[in-house]
């Protein structure tokens, strides 16, 4: 375990890794000139966008695999035995503890998502409104991380974080690629979810 420049963090997809993100360079936070005046209400939307569309993420995927994912979804896309950062926090954990909890799911979610889209890039080039729409995800989930970044330094002056990283699929057939995306997006449904309940009441000023 070492210190992951926050750069890196967006980049590192292996398993099992685990790192201390580094989340702002320095020995400490830089104040509030990191954050932007409206960032909690900026965060509260990104989640909120996430969550809403994470549903038809997976249904577009799952119509992109072909068979067998769309008629033996609930088979090939358990995601029991995939790799997915716990989250175990709830409406009346700390606000903290939901930071924290927050900023490991979405930079896990990050890379595994950058996972995926090269995967799909390679398997399906055609499938433009599919990598549209992983692009655009990634993106919310880019600027998601760079505000829970901010909050955490600016309310708790915390600036480096343990995160697991998902497994590299680079090396796997055809078919294993498609059913880790299809493990992760479909994991990843029920999690937004949950963090999207559990974050509304916690982004009020402290």
């Amino acid at each position: 375990t070492g210190v992951v420049p926050f750069v890196a963090l967006l980049l590192l997809q292996r398993r099992p890794v685990a790192g201390r993100a580094l989340l702002v360079t320095g020995s400490a936070c830089p104040g509030h000139g990191l954050c932007r005046s409206n960032v909690q209400e900026q965060t509260r939307r990104q989640v909120a966008l996430l969550n809403a569309t994470a549903q038809d993420l997976f249904s577009l995927y799952l119509k992109c695999q072909g068979e067998p994912f769309s008629s033996e979804t609930d088979k090939l896309c358990n995601p029991s035995g995939s790799f997915f950062p716990p989250f175990h926090v709830n409406r009346t954990s700390e606000r903290k503890e939901v930071m924290v909890a927050m900023y490991k799911l979405f930079a896990f979610l990050n890379a595994s998502l950058g996972n995926i889209t090269r995967d799909q890039e390679e398997l399906n080039p055609t499938a433009k409104e599919l990598l549209d729409r992983l692009h655009n995800t990634t993106k919310t989930t880019r600027g998601l991380i760079s505000n829970l970044t901010c909050l955490l330094c600016k309310n708790y002056n915390i600036f480096q974080v343990d995160v697991s990283y998902g497994e590299s699929s680079k090396s796997r057939s055809s078919f294993k690629k498609k059913q880790q995306g299809c493990q992760v997006l479909r994991k990843y449904v029920q999690v937004i979810a949950q963090a999207a309940r559990v974050l509304l009441p916690h982004l009020s000023p402290p």
